[in-house]
């Protein structure tokens, strides 16, 4: 794995990786015109002025530009990853170089992980950004006092949000945090195209599978198995789906794909994606059902959605034939293929979200830091969705910046759908 040459944050020795981040944050940043008006106008009123935020993100291009937005607003930021193998190293330099304290290297193991979001947290932020929710569970299990100068947080995941919603349920949530996950400019759009797209693009990246003619088993169909579905579908794949929940399965059946239980799929499928943010979906027996040269791959964002401690336990070995592949022999000669050790394949072995859908998703959580700064103390310890106003401008914006117009609502229009009676 490539490492980040320096020594702490902002002290960058490798002037040509930093500058090479540059200019691939630029690239990012020129397909995210969304948050560059949003960017613009934080030049201006600085929402963030002085706010202190702690961000536990992937560290990539467009978070990179999400980073720039808010540093225009005023806000001090500090940024960590929010996986070991996410991280683009050049983009933690030029970050660095930009005077954003990142700590983040590609391929950290699980002790500097940690150690890097303890980094952020010396920050002192009053302000937490997470992906996954590491960075709160940290602050409330290790650092209570600083709870009492924090004033919100946002959380741009899923699994974070299962987190969350379950910490709020205990009674335990020490802030509030929006969920930018549930903007509707969100998930229906950075889960289903971008996850769709950038996962694909992973496993072909660290495979060069072809997908056609092959059986690929999602597992899950949320808004990101969705797009994985239809992405796979859209290259000549047989897709088969695996749900526990009856209405995503039948909706799946109606999109037009086999739905099974996981015990059916593991014998006949050739490419096997988890995308359900829960616990060893794919285990043991599932394994042992598998066809030799099973490629194994999770989209969600723990890679405990896959038990590979029981695959290593059932194989006899274990070789790396190509970058961000682990091939297990079992004893009967069968071999099974995992990808980045289980970790997102789409930022582990590719690139991530095109920046184009992390335009919307970054333009929400910029937005929603701002409102949170300015209505933190009206708000109560609770998950909160991103405000509809915020939700329906950015999707206004990103059709502007697209050259599309719409329609709108005549007075009398407007009038007859708020009235309950008959006619106007």
């Amino acid at each position: 794995m490539p490492v980040l040459d320096r020594t702490t944050a902002g002290d960058v020795k490798d002037r040509g990786l930093a500058e090479a981040g540059r200019s691939r944050i630029a690239w990012a940043g020129a397909y995210m015109p969304v948050l560059a008006q949003i960017r613009d106008r934080f030049e201006i009123e600085k929402p963030l002025a002085g706010v202190r935020i702690g961000a536990c993100l992937h560290v990539t291009t467009e978070t990179a530009n999400l980073m720039l937005a808010l540093k225009a607003g005023g806000a001090e930021i500090a940024l960590c990853a929010s996986n070991p193998l996410s991280t683009q190293d050049d983009v933690a330099a030029a970050l660095c170089d930009y005077g954003i304290p990142t700590y983040a290297i590609k391929g950290e193991d699980n002790a500097t992980y940690y150690s890097h979001i303890e980094s952020v947290i010396a920050s002192k932020p009053q302000m937490s950004m997470d992906d996954g929710c590491d960075l709160v569970t940290t602050i409330f299990t290790k650092h209570k006092p600083l709870l009492d100068d924090m004033i919100g947080g946002c959380e741009e995941t899923t699994t974070g949000v299962i987190r969350l919603k379950a910490m709020q349920k205990d009674g335990v949530l020490p802030y509030p945090v929006i969920a930018v996950n549930n903007a509707l400019t969100k998930h229906m759009f950075d889960n289903r195209y971008g996850t769709g797209q950038s996962t694909l693009d992973g496993i072909i990246r660290a495979t060069n599978v072809l997908l056609a003619g092959r059986t690929l088993v999602v597992v899950g169909y949320g808004w990101c198995g969705r797009g994985i579905a239809s992405r796979g579908a859209g290259m000549g794949a047989h897709v088969v789906v695996c749900e526990v929940d009856p209405r995503k399965a039948i909706e799946a059946v109606m999109d037009g794909y086999r739905v099974m239980p996981m015990s059916d799929a593991a014998k006949i499928g050739d490419v096997f994606v988890t995308v359900t943010g829960n616990y060893h979906v794919i285990r043991e027996e599932h394994y042992k059902l598998m066809k030799d040269g099973a490629i194994v791959c999770n989209s969600g964002h723990f890679n405990d959605e896959l038990d590979l401690d029981a695959l290593k336990k059932i194989a006899k070995g274990k070789v790396e034939p190509r970058p961000f592949v682990e091939q297990y022999e079992l004893h009967d000669g069968r071999k099974i293929c995992t990808l980045a050790d289980g970790r997102l394949v789409n930022l582990a072995a590719g690139e991530g979200h095109p920046a184009a859908v992390m335009d919307m998703s970054f333009a929400n959580q910029a937005m929603a830091a701002a409102h949170l700064a300015k209505h933190h103390k009206q708000m109560k310890k609770h998950v909160y969705d991103v405000p509809v106003e915020i939700d329906e401008e950015v999707a206004t914006l990103k059709l502007s910046s697209m050259g599309v117009d719409i329609d709108t609502l005549t007075p009398e229009q407007v009038k007859y759908m708020a009235s309950w009676s008959e006619g106007t």
